[in-house]
């Protein structure tokens, strides 16, 4: 689990799961964080210079991209070094 580093996600008293990772990303480093970079994707394919009627079709469009994305895509735009190092 990717997670940033502000004071409540290092909290004393969450328990963690032995099966549960956490890598804490530098401060103000959002490029390192996986699901940035499939928001980026995201906004990429579907907003990019988009207007919407309404929240529903917002929804709709983000629904139908999501599941656009392939395990590979998805894998390409989050596998990177730093990341995969981490494993």
């Amino acid at each position: 689990m990717f997670l940033n580093s502000v004071s409540y996600h290092k909290s004393k008293t969450i328990k963690i799961p032995e099966n549960i990772h956490m890598f804490f990303i530098p401060p103000r480093t959002p490029e390192m964080n996986p699901i940035e970079q499939v928001w980026k994707e995201v906004r990429k394919r579907s907003f990019k210079n988009s207007m919407f009627d309404s929240l529903k079709k917002v929804e709709n469009t983000l629904s139908e991209t999501r599941t656009s994305l392939s395990k590979k895509t998805i894998k390409s735009i989050t596998g990177r070094n730093q990341v995969l190092s981490m494993f």
